[in-house]
């Protein structure tokens, strides 16, 4: 029921300001006992020494970690090693799914697990829906971490369709208020293998989310799931860099379509970055981007908008 990180396809990118490998820590930490399959965390890769082609911005950096990696329940999350430019916000959070399912069909486990986890990532964060009964799960709690990053647990229904532990969730507010149903089709249109799950409409006016807005959703690409909201309270953010979607793409093909299908703002373009029309922060970069980054010209990349593979 879980995505293997070998076919994992899309992978989240957290910013992190100068302390990648200490939420690393702390996410393998936290996640080993609760998530089933368990967590970790590993520096992955490094950034040059001084004088090795590192732009001025980043002579602070050198020999620092660069990306840590942290798999959660066969998920990989990559921890970008950065400044203050950025932060992650509740606009992209990630559902984490207790499904008794995943442990021996034992409802009391898979709750003892969510609370002892919720306390962990409580603590020194902030609630943003209390852990509690709710219309539409026995236990769920919204919860921003001490890091900034946002998780939904929830207590799931094992009789509804399965769905995997962890899944990334875009929360559509602020500027990019409803527009979750036009912009979750247009992923289904440009990605090869996308599918609807569910979609359930706002049945009134809920705050600034209109009737037929998106109260819930969910969404596959290839094997993994999103989900998809558009929020019912007025919010002061939307989607930044501090949260981003990186597509390990087969070939130089694949990251020209994506990146002609997504890109809206030609500003935000720089090093494979673009954002698509809602403001949805993507990377979009060769699938042996590790390989490429241990050539000598490398950080030639600095310099391109749309990545170019000839030229690394």
């Amino acid at each position: 029921m879980n995505v293997s990180t070998a076919g994992q396809r899309i992978v989240p990118n957290i910013w992190c300001n100068r302390n990648a490998e200490e939420a690393g820590r702390f996410y393998a930490s936290a996640f080993d006992a609760a998530a089933p399959g368990g967590a970790s965390s590993e520096t992955e890769s490094r950034y040059p020494g001084a004088g090795e082609g590192l732009a001025d911005f980043q002579l602070d950096f050198a020999g620092e970690p660069l990306t840590v990696a942290v798999t959660i329940a066969d998920t990989r999350l990559v921890l970008i090693n950065a400044g203050d430019e950025f932060a992650p916000n509740p606009s992209i959070s990630f559902m984490l799914n207790f499904d008794p399912l995943f442990f021996g069909d034992d409802e009391q486990e898979a709750r003892e697990r969510l609370d002892a986890l919720w306390d962990v990532l409580s603590e020194g964060g902030g609630v943003l829906m209390p852990l509690q009964e709710y219309p539409f799960s026995k236990r769920y709690g919204w919860v921003q971490d001490r890091f900034g990053v946002s998780w939904q647990l929830t207590l799931t229904d094992p009789e509804g369709d399965p769905r995997p532990f962890l899944m990334p969730s875009l929360l559509f507010g602020g500027s990019a208020q409803n527009r979750a149903a036009e912009t979750v089709d247009r992923y289904l249109s440009v990605f090869e293998d996308a599918q609807l799950g569910i979609r359930v409409p706002y049945p009134e006016q809920t705050g600034p989310a209109r009737p037929g807005d998106v109260m819930f959703s969910d969404f596959r690409i290839g094997d993994q799931w999103f989900t998809a909201m558009d929020s019912g309270v007025e919010q002061a953010f939307s989607f930044t860099c501090g949260m981003s979607l990186e597509v390990l793409c087969e070939d130089q093909e694949e990251i020209d379509r994506l990146w002609s299908a997504l890109s809206a703002v030609p500003e935000a373009e720089q090093c494979g970055w673009l954002a698509d029309p809602a403001g949805v922060s993507w990377q979009i970069v060769p699938a042996n981007m590790a390989e490429l980054m241990r050539r000598p010209n490398a950080y030639a990349m600095m310099e391109m908008k749309k990545l170019v593979i000839a030229d690394f």
